[in-house]
């Protein structure tokens, strides 16, 4: 049932209306005129939503251990137990927050979302080091321009703190034509700082930005593709389930070695056309051919054994 497409569209429409119900109570007029019937939409919507908690667990009731090895549904779990913890409920700002991370649920039922957000996860690690990277590089870069033009420009570069802002904004190339212009009123030299600081900050370490970001996205596709994988596909190491079905039908063997007979001929064409072969249709001539092998070979296996007969009762 949770597999449903119905009930996961029925989901989703309850997180876009309890989206649409937190934006109407930001407009205090509205609010304050259908105060009662914003609370028992709020109250249905959570109502749903316990529901659904409540049906996911139960379908996960002889298997509980997958239920919480899914990070979605431990997130689903806590968003919405939370709106029934006393702390939580009595502080309005915390309920609002934790309303407002209902909408991330949408992530569920959407693919293409779960993949963003799983990429971003996946590229917390990289981007921590871009961060160590790009402060050092900030920071370096700001003792210079202390050291070089703190007297002369005191505004931008009066301390470590003030050239670190100015070189942020400069990685956004804001305000950099003027920084330049007075760099260049101060040293013709100063145009080398800015031209590499721009070059190594601007570029470089933001393509590296983007190289991390594309690298996890294309990990997370990879997971998701695995997970639909391992959701759909059968294990091909696994046996067939005899409930599901009879297996693939065997060609059935004449009476006796060299003795086809066109019944026989029928029974195995029949059996070919039966097994797909794994789920691929075997050509009509293909059939006629193999099932005129194997008589051809069973008619000589019949002819060597007439022929060692006589040898044998000899050495008898």
């Amino acid at each position: 049932m949770t597999d449903a497409p119905a009930f996961g569209k029925a989901v989703f429409a309850v997180i876009l209306f309890n989206a649409c119900l937190l934006g109407v109570e930001t407009y205090s007029g509205t609010a304050a005129a259908h105060e009662q019937i914003l609370r028992i939409a709020e109250g249905a919507c959570l109502a749903v939503f316990s529901l659904e908690i409540l049906v996911r667990i139960g379908a996960h009731a002889d298997r509980p251990k997958a239920f919480f090895r899914d990070p979605w549904n431990l997130f689903d779990l806590l968003v919405v137990a939370s709106a029934f913890v006393p702390v939580v409920r009595e502080n309005a700002t915390v309920l609002r927050l934790l309303r407002l991370a209902r909408v991330l649920r949408t992530a569920r039922f959407l693919p293409q979302l779960r993949v963003l957000l799983v990429a971003v996860g996946r590229s917390v690690p990289g981007t921590l080091s871009f961060l160590f990277v790009g402060a050092l590089v900030v920071y370096v870069y700001a003792m210079i321009g202390w050291l070089c033009f703190a007297e002369s420009d005191p505004g931008r570069y009066g301390s470590v703190g003030r050239a670190a802002l100015t070189l942020f904004l400069l990685t956004m190339l804001e305000g950099l034509g003027d920084a330049v212009s007075a760099g260049l009123e101060i040293s013709p030299l100063s145009f080398l700082y800015y031209a590499s600081y721009v070059l190594f900050a601007s570029f470089v370490l933001v393509n590296v930005l983007i190289g991390v970001v594309l690298t996890s996205l294309e990990e997370a596709r990879e997971l998701e593709k695995q997970d639909l994988e391992t959701g759909q596909a059968p294990d091909p190491g696994s046996r067939p389930d005899p409930e599901s079905g009879p297996g693939p039908a065997r060609v059935p063997e004449p009476a006796a070695a060299g003795t086809w007979t066109a019944e026989d001929e029928a029974q195995a064409a029949a059996a070919f056309s039966a097994d797909a072969c794994s789920a691929e249709a075997v050509p009509e001539d293909l059939r006629e051919r193999i099932v005129r092998a194997r008589r051809a070979l069973d008619e000589l296996e019949a002819g060597l054994a007439a022929r060692a007969r006589p040898f044998q009762d000899h050495l008898s």
